[in-house]
């Protein structure tokens, strides 16, 4: 997966970040904190800050323990709530953290890491546009419809 952007919903002016799958025209809208956000888009768009954020002073520490942000995952979606894992690799060994997604995302443009979600997630839980979509701005437009008419509890698996 790749991101996409990051938006807000219209009603109650939550960040939202938008995952795209790489060979489908699937978007998977995760809702995430403002400060979170702000990491995510501040790297993004090539901003810099003075002093590291918290983002950033993970990645530094990480590189200099010679460790290395293997990939991230969203692995789930519980009672509305997504779950993601970071996979880090050091000394031909990994170990898979529990995460926020938005955290996870964060640390992976930062760090590179590949993104990727779990095919349960992206079967509840995306959106799929039914034709090609190329143009940015097409896909920002209608993903700002969409987000005028959703609520979190609109991804609540059927039970």
């Amino acid at each position: 997966m790749v991101i996409y952007g990051v938006s807000f919903d219209m009603v109650g002016k939550q960040p939202i970040v938008l995952l795209k799958t790489v060979d489908s025209n699937k978007f998977l809208p995760i809702w995430i904190g403002h400060p979170e956000a702000a990491a995510i888009l501040m790297k993004l768009q090539g901003a810099t800050t003075p002093r590291p954020m918290t983002h950033d002073l993970l990645v530094d520490m990480l590189g200099e323990l010679e460790v290395k942000c293997a990939k991230v995952q969203v692995t789930e979606l519980r009672d509305n709530t997504f779950f993601a894992s970071i996979t880090l690799s050091a000394g031909g060994r990994e170990v898979e953290i529990d995460s926020r997604p938005s955290d996870a995302l964060a640390l992976a443009v930062r760090s590179g890491a590949p993104i990727f979600a779990a095919d349960e997630v992206i079967a509840e839980s995306a959106i799929e546009f039914e034709h090609e979509v190329e143009d940015t701005e097409e896909v920002v437009d209608r993903f700002k419809d969409f987000l005028d008419q959703v609520s979190p509890e609109d991804f609540l698996g059927g039970e």
